[in-house]
């Protein structure tokens, strides 16, 4: 995990391997003109010939210095509109640069930055310097680079600043965490590593945690969930972490997360091409551990509950079938159509199990629907509400958190689709508004609390690189769940 500390040094005299400076679009050298001494003017040629123009990921790399730093790079804002988000993409693209460049570690600068624009930084540091090595032999010593470990921000040393850096460095290691669950393949990241995940969060945090496996959910009536899990002989795990930082009898907000450590689709099988990325079935699942490692670090002054329902989805003589009919922990009965959307079910009885807690407010994140990437791409969340005025809260979250949502609709016209023949509902409506129909079988499970639903299916990873990061998982939706929280704190 990267390590990161301030200084309040001038940029041109530390001895750092690697030096960064982020520019706005159409810079100019002032804060930076001793910098440009340092390096014999080579900064003021490089923006008078137009080598460099500060656009959004634009770089350019100096290297020979004579004194101070021994690298030079120059990394591009754009023409900023929020100041927050570019600083985090921009030091996101920095460390990842400084990871390949097998620096070991780096400074940073952007002039005077508040609290929150360090805590930004320090965010976007960590995601670009996070790679998942573990199942990677390693190279001849020869030929190994050295990962990025340590980096410096230059910026006041103060109270403030401080504040923000353990912030930043809390949200990064959520996020971490998250990525590195989710792109564990299915047969090491199974149901018994996410429970026991959770425990260590507790143990770290003092959170008390509940761990119902097969057994228990029987008891509990929860025949939704264990039709999914019926098909593998790999014990299910429901997941509870309490987090007690509020006022004693205040609600707690109750975090939920689909935790499918794989999906091959069961006995409605996915096609084979591609099927390997359905070990991040189980992103929300990341996601909800994740932000109670970074609320555990931060020590919020609220009372937080998560839940995770783990399972794998596999075509079995035991599996689930197409037909069959099952009774949920809610009382209601569903016809299962589709063995696929097998998500939906684990979190309809996640959501009626939630009532026990109280909750102020509930938020679930799954990857629940491919129909979900169809309609947003893999630029927004899909949201989904019973309540206006916290769909408002969870869109700023987003916002904040650099996680954009957009808000998809809940009416009841579109009910007709999941009406069932033999049952109380059926668990998809095909392809016509699949996201939106997933979305309302979740809301027939939901009694007595607002709700708030995710689709994070085009935005909990990638299948390709997207400049900043690798393929592979994002740390949707860590920052989201994280900022909802502090947003309730204000």
């Amino acid at each position: 995990m990267l390590t990161v500390t301030l200084s309040a040094a001038n940029p041109s005299e530390v001895g750092t391997p690697l030096l960064v400076v982020a520019l706005v679009e159409n810079p100019t050298l002032s804060g930076i003109a001793a910098l440009d001494t340092a390096v014999a003017g080579a900064l003021t040629r490089t923006i008078e010939m137009k080598d460099f123009r500060g656009a959004r990921d634009e770089m350019l790399h100096l290297t020979g210095v004579a004194k101070g730093p021994r690298r030079l790079m120059l990394i591009g804002m754009g023409a900023t509109t929020d100041r927050r988000a570019s600083l985090k993409r921009a030091a996101t693209l920095a460390a990842r640069h400084a990871h390949r460049l097998g620096v070991g570690e780096m400074t940073w600068y952007s002039g005077q930055i508040t609290a929150e624009e360090t805590e930004a930084v320090v965010v976007g540091l960590i995601a670009g310097s996070w790679e998942y090595t573990e199942l990677k032999s390693q190279p001849p010593e020869a030929e190994r680079k050295k990962p990025l470990e340590r980096a410096t921000i230059l910026t006041s040393n103060t109270d403030d600043s401080r504040r923000g850096l353990a912030n930043g460095q809390a949200i990064g290691e959520g996020q971490s965490l998250a990525r590195r669950l989710a792109m564990m393949p299915g047969n090491v990241c199974t149901p018994d590593l996410l429970a026991e995940t959770a425990r260590e969060i507790g143990q770290r945090h003092g959170m008390e945690v509940t761990v119902l496996g097969r057994a228990e959910m029987e008891a509990e009536g929860m025949g939704s969930f264990l039709a999914v899990a019926q098909g593998t002989p790999q014990e299910p795990k429901l997941v509870v972490l309490k987090y007690n930082g509020g006022p004693g009898g205040q609600k707690p907000v109750m975090l939920i997360g689909k935790g499918l450590c794989f999906d091959s689709g069961g006995i409605s099988i996915k096609p084979a091409q591609g099927m390997e990325f359905m070990k991040f079935d189980m992103c929300g699942a990341a996601g909800v551990l994740g932000a109670l490692e970074a609320v555990g670090q931060m020590k919020l002054n609220v009372n937080v509950v998560g839940m995770i329902g783990a399972t794998t989805n596999m075509p079995s003589g035991t599996a689930m079938n197409p037909g069959d009919v099952v009774k949920s922990h809610f009382g209601k009965f569903i016809e299962i159509i589709n063995t696929d959307a097998e998500g939906r079910l684990v979190l309809a009885d996640l959501l009626s199990y939630a009532r026990r807690f109280n909750p102020d407010v509930v938020i679930d994140a799954a990857t629940l629907t491919g129909a979900c990437v169809i309609a947003l791409g893999h630029a927004a969340t899909g949201v989904f509400t019973n309540d206006d005025a916290l769909l408002a809260e969870v869109l700023a979250a987003g916002k904040r958190a650099g996680e954009p949502g957009w808000p998809l609709p809940l009416w009841d016209e579109y009910k007709d689709l999941i009406k069932s023949d033999v049952a109380d509902v059926k668990n998809s409506g095909g392809r016509p508004a699949g996201a939106v129909t997933a979305a309302l079988f979740l809301k027939e499970f939901v009694e007595g609390f607002p709700w708030v639903h995710l689709d994070i299916a085009g935005t909990a990873y990638s299948e390709s690189d997207l400049v900043t990061i690798p393929k592979g998982p994002t740390g949707v939706p860590t920052g989201t769940f994280v900022e909802f929280i502090r947003g309730r704190m204000r």
